[in-house]
This record gives C-alpha cells, structure tokens and sequence, in this order.
C-alpha cells in the first residue's frame, strides 16, 4: 500500500482512495479491461486494504467484454470516464473521431502519478494552492488501444474542504490528426436516483432562479449553446436528496470553472444508476488535435455536504473567495461605487459627472464609475464600439481630466468596456469585416446593434489590447466594468479552416481569458468587474479575472432577493455586484423604501445606480447612514459564513445571515414582501452561533444566548413601532420592508 498525506493506493488491486476529514472518492482499475471503475464517492469511510465489498455488478446481463473478464456489460458498471463502444450504451464522457470516421475509442490504465499541490492549467483558470500541503493531486494515464492516443485524468482533493476538483487532457503521440467531438472534464456514476437536481435559470433581469425536480429513468441536462454561460442556465447541478433542506441532508455539487458553451447532464438507467457528466457543450463543437498537440478541459469543482445545501454553499464560497480570485483585490474591501448609467444613459457631458462625483464623495461613496457613453460618438445603443477613443463633444478635457478631478475629491475612477463587440460605423469594422464572426455570403444577425468581434483571431485581440491599454496607460483607471450584451448566432471564423470550425466556441473564450490575463498582468492594481448583460456570465470562470460580477440589471430590491439568494447557492457574497437604484424602478416601475433597497444591496458589493443629485435631503442623509452601516461591517461581509434562513421561493418572508468565523459577531437580513393583516408572528432561527455565547443584539439592549437565538429565533411582528436605529428600517406595516440586525458577542461583560 502507497499512503500520501490525502490519497491512498492499494498497489496489488489497483484502488485509488481520495479523502480527508469529510469525504471519500474511490475508484479501481478492472483486471482484465484495465477500465476504471467507479466504487464510491461521499461522506468520508475508512481506508480498507481492499474495497471489493463496494463493487456492485452481480445480477446484470453477461455480455464479457474479454474471454473470462471479471466484468459485465460496460452498460452496467459504474465508470470514471465511459467511452463509446465498449457495451456501453450511455452518453459516453468524450468522443474520438478517427481517420476512418470511426468513433471506437479504447483507453487502458497505464500508470498513476501523485503530486503535492495543485497544478495550473495552461490558458484556462482553475482553482489553485498556495501552498502545496492545502491539496493532493492524482494523475491517471490511459492508453488508446487503437492509436498513440492518450488520456490524463486529473483529480485534486483539498486538505481543509470537502472539495475534489477534476479534469481530463487529451493528448496525441501519433502520427495522424484526431478530431475530438466531445470532451467532458468528468463523469460521475452514482448508484441510486434518489435525488432533486437543483440548478439555476432565468433570464435577463431574472437571473439565477432556483429550480428543484426529482430524477426519473432519462436524461435531464441544463446547457448553454449562445458563446457563454448565459443567463438561462448557469454552469452549476447539484444532486440533493429529497429531503434535504439548507441545513440537512446530503447534497452533491457540480460547478464548471468556465466561461463558454457548457452542458451538465445527469442520465438515469433502468437500474437508477445516475450518471453526471460536466463539461464543454459538445454541441457543434469539434477540436482538431494535432500530432503532438494536446486538449485541456475546464476543471469542475465537486463538492459533497451531507449538512445541507448552506455547507455546499460555504465550501463553493471558501473555496471561490480564497482559491479561485486572485490578485491585489482578492483580501481586500471594496469600494463603495456609484455608477451613472441608470442616472444619465447616453446624456451627459463633463459638468453632469463632476456634479454627481462630488455630491457622491461628499457622501461617502468610495469610487466613481464612467458608464457606457464616452466613446466614438455614442448617444445611443447603436453605434461606436469597437472605437475607444474619447467622446470630446461630451468631454472636452478628455478623461485624463475628469479622473484627475475625480481623484482630486479623493474618489477613484472607474470605465466601462465591451471589448469582445464592435459597431458598424467604425473604421475597426470598416477595415476589418472579416474580424466578426459571420459566414460570409449568409444572413449575420445584428444583435443589440452590434456585432461580435472574433475572439479566436489572434490580430483581434491584440488590437483590442492595443486600444485599451492606450487609455489605461495615459489614464488613471482604478476599476473597468466589463460588458457583454449579445451572444454568438452564426458561429463562424475565416480565420479557421472548414475543419477547424468547431474550435470556434473554445478559441472565442480562450481569447477572452487572454485578454483579461494581459490586461491583468500589467494592470495588477485595476479592480475587473464582469457583465453580460447583467448576470449573463456569472461563471467561476470570469471570478478568476474578476472578483466581483454585476449580477443583474434587475436592480428592484423585491427581484434581487431571488435573484442574491440563488446566486448564494455558489458564489461567494462578496462576488455579488448589488447596487441600490432609484424608484420607480427602471426594470418592474416598482417603488420600494430606500431603507429596503439598501438593506438588500448590503449583501454584496454594495454601492448606488441613480442620480445621486436628485435625492432629497432625508434621503442623502439615509444614504450617509448605509454607507457607514456598510464599511462597518464591510469585513464581516466580505469574510464571513452565509446562511440562507428563509427563501423568497417558498414565502412572503425572506432572510439570510452573515457570522463571522470566530462567531463573535453576525448581521442579520429580514425581508417582508407583502404586508398582510392579522398577519401571524415570524420567527427567525438564526444559525452558525456559538451556542454559549451572550449576545447583544442591536438595535436595542437585549441580550440572548446563541442556543437561544438558534433554537427559539429572533421575533418579528407587523404590530411593531418604528425604531429610530442604523439598524433598523421602517414599520413593518407597509410592503417592501426590511430589517437588519446587528448581534455582537459581549460575554458577560455588557458595558458598551
């Protein structure tokens, strides 16, 4: 036996054994096949020299592979990562196309690695180690037996979480080109259906709904085909049991490190068998490998719980906040930011955002951020991008001059791109049609009045890089929101041959990544913030560039509390760009207190989208009160443990908590929708206490055991008066209210 510090190997039965303090993976290699097959993955089990007794393969059909092999029909083995052909007649992990046009692939163990850490994967982000006791990486080598092809598997369990990450490469040693037509990082077969899979849907201004439905015999997979995540389907499943609850019950999560066209498919057989696969769509996707060459695929981060869906939650939020952000912003606060778009549009000049800035700085807003507007001569939507150069017409001075005047009130100054688009009345489009992605002599669609730049060319990105390094390096720029408004229709590059057409997809995406990397490396102090249209690539994949995502242009404090809530389900709270807007709202014409639409953006990044010059004296001084009740407990916010209490998909009643790791101090969101009368009294089980600490909550001086506060709540009722607290919203006898609470552990000490 081979014992390392996470991974264990019994050397004589070829059994891999993956596991910390919380959770078990084991896999073996099949004597005879030399497949790999799939014995057990969850709560942690101790090592056994052998693990026969996990081997589930009597009762099947027989359909021997090999003269006296050990193993049934492949369609009834449960597998690592099943190929087609092999008697297997579910969806395979990865496809092959051979000269012939066959698609029979046959990958055989060859041998294993084990390494301390955590390797990087070359031009795709990952989660990472910064040291290399934090993780175990295994690497398993198989052979094709028809060709010099090669298939690394890669799994990576983390010391401290009960994370495993996985990916596959494929790697050409023959002569001949392959064609790989699908290539899933991961295959999962678990032996039961009894499970809900949960992902996240929606829509523009609708993003990140949960969903939740019992598997049955089939398939069901979630997807995106548009160039990017996407809003409709976020590259996330979990396999929870029908029982289990936020804070109960065994979970499995799935979550794509990607930015691009995915697919996550879970397939049941007639023996509920539940296979789940993850990974790059295969969906008009097809990658010329090489002699020599080789394909990495996305990582996938697996994450098992068997407390519930908030200990899934908190290990994708650890893992994602502390491993997976990288850079000068990752442990840093940040600023509170005011954005001008839903305040101007297209109509402003110098004058408009000074005034804004120092009305904003004299309240306390940290950062001023330049919306879309000041380039070309953009007035409206439908022109100008792709020409990064100052709109002197609006700003006469230039912008060198308006974040000079910015910085000077003692702000820092942000600018919007979208890089990855271009407009038709440019000299870029003008001189560079065939830079768009289009089939020429066939229809291109003109989405949002603009076309998409092609991202795989090489010239195109280093042009973009050229334009947009121009400005930063003549410019103080401190923050760059970075938008994506339309999607990839006719996929289609000439600077690709007709084989190479099905990389388009992938090498869109890569050029993407580049640009954020080249632009990062010079730039390291510039806080990135991704946009798609609102929360259109919210993906882990652009939290490696950015560690902050505008999470919709929904930004109606009603809508929001879904649409935070389902985010929370994988991305940190600190990731979550959360603003408050005016009223009516832009997106629903909904009017809520201003008190509640901050209360809400409180759980995020947190800053203002609305003409700040507008509000009235009451409310600039509501605005001050948020800001300080906002970097006071910026860190707890930033740092600490989520909770989900009470969900907006179940009822009028909505709250979350933030504790911080110590569990000396926590902040407390309660939300009411509707007012109802007689409405009946709601109580709160707080979680993540110590139970035998005294708290103090605030507002007012009461002060209660955690044992308390987590088994018999905190109470709310709408016959209460109004509160005059930092705290403390409003009556609750309206709808749209809010509260937040305060708690802090003061021992027995209850001087203040």
């Amino acid at each position: 036996m081979i014992k390392h510090k996470l991974i264990k190997v019994n050397e004589e039965q070829k059994e891999f054994h993956l596991t910390n303090k919380s959770i078990s993976y084991v896999f073996k290699v099949l004597n005879n096949s030399k497949q790999l097959e799939h014995l057990y993955y969850g709560k942690k089990i101790n090592h056994s020299e052998s693990f026969d007794y996990l081997i589930e393969r009597e009762g099947r059909p027989a359909n021997n592979l090999y003269e006296g092999s050990e193993t049934s029909s492949f369609e009834h083995i449960k597998q690592e990562f099943p190929s087609f052909g092999t008697t297997d007649f579910r969806d395979p992990a990865f496809q092959i196309k051979y000269p012939k046009g066959d698609h029979i692939s046959h990958f055989e163990y060859q041998d294993y690695e084990i390494y301390d850490g955590k390797p990087t994967i070359e031009d795709l982000p990952s989660t990472y180690t910064e040291t290399d006791d934090e993780a175990t990486t295994l690497c398993v080598r198989l052979k094709d037996q028809y060709s010099e092809l090669y298939l690394i598997l890669y799994y990576t369990i983390y010391r401290d979480l009960p994370v495993i990450t996985r990916r596959s490469v494929f790697k050409n040693e023959d002569e001949e080109s392959y064609f790989l037509d699908k290539a899933m990082s991961m295959s999962l077969d678990l032996p039961e259906k009894d499970f809900d899979l949960l992902h996240l849907n929606g829509a523009w201004a609708r993003e990140n709904h949960i969903s939740r439905t019992p598997l049955s015999i089939g398939k069901k997979s979630i997807s995106s085909a548009r160039g990017a995540t996407g809003p409709v389907h976020n590259p996330f499943i979990a396999l929870a049991r029908p029982e289990t609850t936020e804070k109960s019950e065994e979970v499995y999560g799935f979550s794509l490190v990607y930015s691009g066209n995915f697919e996550a498919q879970v397939e049941v057989n007639t023996y509920n068998v539940s296979r789940v696969m993850m990974g790059i769509n295969p969906f008009n996707f097809s990658w010329k490998l090489e002699p020599g060459e080789i394909f990495n695929t996305p990582e996938v981060v697996m994450v098992y719980s068997n407390n519930g869906l908030n200990q899934m939650s908190q290990t994708y939020h650890d893992l994602y906040r502390n491993r997976l952000v990288r850079g000068t912003w990752r442990d840093k606060d940040r600023p509170v930011l005011i954005n001008n778009w839903e305040a101007t549009y297209f109509e402003f000049d110098e004058d408009k955002i000074l005034e804004i800035a120092r009305e904003s700085s004299e309240l306390g807003v940290d950062l001023f951020v330049l919306d879309d507007g000041w380039f070309g001569t953009r007035d409206t939507d439908n022109g100008s991008l792709g020409n990064w150069t100052v709109d002197k017409r609006k700003l006469p001075n230039g912008l060198r001059k308006v974040s000079e005047e910015i910085h000077n009130m003692g702000m820092l100054f942000g600018l919007w791109f979208e890089p990855e688009m271009v407009s038709k009345d440019t000299d870029l489009y003008k001189n560079h049609k065939d830079w768009i992605i289009n089939v020429p002599g066939k229809n291109v669609s003109h989405g949002r009045n603009q076309y998409i730049l092609d991202f795989s060319n090489k010239e195109v990105v280093d042009n973009l890089y050229q334009q947009m390094d121009k400005i930063l390096t003549h410019v103080k720029i401190d923050y760059i929101k970075w938008d994506m408004n339309r999607y990839i229709s006719e996929a289609y590059s000439v600077n690709l041959e007709s084989d190479r057409q099905g990389e388009l997809y992938h090498r869109y995406i890569l050029g993407v990544y580049s640009l954020f990397e080249r632009l990062q490396t010079k730039y390291p102090e510039i806080l990135f913030e991704s946009c798609a249209g609102g929360g259109g690539r919210f993906d882990p994949g652009m939290l490696y560039y950015s560690p902050q995502i505008w999470t919709s242009d929904d930004t109606d404090a009603v809508e929001r509390l879904k649409i935070q809530y389902g985010t929370s389900l994988v991305y940190p709270i600190s990731s979550i760009g959360s603003h408050v807007s005016t009223v009516p709202n832009h997106q629903v014409g909904r009017n809520t207190p201003i008190n509640t639409r901050g209360d809400v953006a409180t759980f995020g990044t947190f800053g203002y989208e609305l003409d700040i010059t507008k509000l009235n004296k009451e409310e600039k001084n509501k605005v001050v009160k948020q800001i300080k009740m906002f970097k006071k407990h910026q860190k707890l916010i930033r740092t600490g443990t989520f909770y989900r209490l009470k969900s907006p998909f179940e009822s009028n009643e909505v709250g979350w908590m933030i504790v911080s790791p110590n569990k000396s101090e926590a902040l407390i969101g309660f939300y009411q929708v509707l007012a109802r009368p007689n409405a009946p009294y709601e109580r709160l089980k707080l979680q993540g206490l110590d139970p035998n600490k005294r708290y103090k909550i605030f507002p007012g001086s009461e002060y209660r055991y955690g044992s308390d506060l987590q088994n018999v709540g905190l109470l709310f009722s709408q016959n209460e008066t109004t509160r005059k607290d930092e705290y403390w919203s409003q009556n609750n006898k309206s709808d749209f209210n809010s509260r937040l609470i305060y708690i802090k552990d003061f021992g027995d000490n209850f001087s203040d």
